[in-house]
């Protein structure tokens, strides 16, 4: 291609080629012909830019082997759209990679709005991405930027494609979606089994919705075919005692040797990952031995039913409430609900806590949706809770009804959420704290490291020395 620069031919076959493109998209090219082509058009506009061959094509990071010591590169992609859970998930996964004895280096793309208010560890940075949300038609829609969601998906699909090409990670490991939101991983996955030596992991919460929903959502956007073509690893963050998702779920026949289960993953180490900032929530509720009942709503964008229900409810005498709504509760709602709480004597209202961990421990009782992220919490500090989960997707309601049979939680219906309702659950003597650790795997962000030094093939005495943290131990 450089010969091609100092000719003059390069600009020329570029221009031919575009043309072709712009044809063919008018005409019946399939989309993986019209992906091919601009590909190849990408690669010829940076080689005429540097004057060198495209840089996806030469892996310039030294293999991991021949590092001294073999720090590991880790990519992770969150795709956004809902709560937190997701980014939150892969940032509490890059504490305990980091405080491992690898000791990787790790990049995370995720969502712009997400990524900053989320604490990461050092050693780790972001890639941002312009913000999506679901649309009510069950589209993608842009968050904030006033494009089409063709263009939005492309610019996404763009800056994770050069970010991982210039990385060059040695893991690539994505939560949730195995293609992206709407498909914006396809051409990096592709790019990453032609060229690289990246292997690919996909994270996965236990519950993913029910299996007729999972299997039709999955069979129409390709996933069930890229679980088999671009992942060398499945890790499910779950207990298969709860759940278990290769019984429930058809998506994973055929690939059942590249699972992982991991347990849940244990949110105490966040009380030290977060840092002195997730304590200064504690200063403004009651000291002990006054009772805090706590109401979180994840992110908030379908929680205010529960927080209204929640300020309206009748507190015991030595309790305190106080309501989380989320970054994404509606404007309208959030003043709303301020306004209900300030005429209620013991409840207060948080808007958004970048980590909320310090306010999960310090509760006596928990009140909330039904979120992967939230059950974790409420298991690993062992909670009283009561989950009212979301149904009209029932990942939520999935997950409820199976801790609530192993008696670890209690749960409500939405259609009966009632202020009563909450006051009765917060009235009642529920005695002594589950022994939730005892009866379900917490243990996931344990075992990470092993299965990341696994999926490497190198050994714990191969990376470098650290101290690990007692949790690891």
């Amino acid at each position: 291609m450089a010969k091609w620069k100092k000719r003059n031919g390069g600009p020329r076959i570029v221009e031919v080629l575009e043309g072709a493109l712009h044809a063919l998209s008018t005409t019946s090219a399939t989309p993986e012909e019209l992906d091919k082509i601009r590909e190849l058009l990408d690669g010829m506009r940076a080689s005429l830019a540097l004057g060198t061959p495209r840089p996806d094509q030469t892996w310039r990071v030294p293999p991991l082997a021949a590092r001294e010591p073999p720090q590991p590169r880790i990519a992770t992609y969150s795709q956004g759209m809902h709560g937190f859970g997701h980014i939150r998930r892969n940032a509490t996964i890059a504490h305990a990679l980091r405080e491992s004895g690898m000791h990787p280096v790790i990049l995370m793309v995720a969502e712009a709005w997400q990524a900053g208010a989320i604490p990461l560890p050092t050693g780790c940075d972001c890639v941002t991405l312009p913000g999506l949300r679901a649309g009510s038609n069950g589209g993608l829609n842009s968050r904030s930027l006033d494009v089409s969601d063709a263009e939005l998906i492309a610019l996404r699909s763009e800056v994770i494609h050069n970010a991982v090409q210039t990385f060059q990670p040695d893991v690539l490991l994505v939560d949730h979606l195995p293609l992206g939101a709407g498909g914006e991983l396809r051409r990096t996955l592709k790019s990453i089994r032609r060229e690289a030596p990246t292997r690919c992991v996909l994270g996965l919460r236990e519950v993913l919705q029910d299996p007729d929903t999972v299997l039709r959502q999955w069979s129409a956007d390709g996933a069930i075919d890229a679980l088999h073509e671009y992942y060398d690893a499945i890790w499910i963050y779950g207990d298969p005692a709860v759940f278990d998702p290769v019984c429930e779920y058809a998506v994973f026949k055929g690939v059942e040797s590249k699972i992982h289960y991991t347990g849940y993953l244990d949110q105490r180490p966040r009380l030290g990952f977060a840092g002195p900032q997730a304590t200064q929530p504690l200063a403004n509720v009651a000291p002990a031995p006054a009772q805090l009942a706590l109401c979180v709503v994840g992110g908030g964008v379908d929680g205010y039913a529960l927080a209204e229900a929640f300020v309206a409810a009748d507190l015991p005498l030595n309790t305190t409430g106080l309501v989380v709504t989320g970054p994404y509760m509606p404007a309208e709602s959030r003043r709303r609900l301020l306004e209900r709480a300030q005429r209620h004597p013991r409840c207060d209202v948080l808007e958004f806590l970048p980590d909320p961990v310090a306010l999960i421990n310090r509760a006596d009782r928990i009140i909330a949706m039904g979120g992967y992220n939230t059950i974790c919490e409420v298991l690993s500090f062992e909670k009283h809770a009561l989950i009212v989960p979301r149904v009209h997707e029932t990942e939520q309601w999935i997950r409820a009804q199976r801790l609530r049979d192993l008696g670890l939680i209690d749960v409500l219906h939405p259609d009966h959420l009632t202020p009563q309702a909450l006051s009765e659950w917060l009235a009642r003597d529920l005695g002594a704290p589950p022994a939730s650790r005892s009866r379900v795997d917490v243990g996931g962000l344990s075992r990470l490291p092993g299965l990341l030094e696994e999926l490497l093939g190198i050994s714990a005495s191969a990376v470098s020395s650290g101290s690990v943290p007692s949790w690891l131990k």
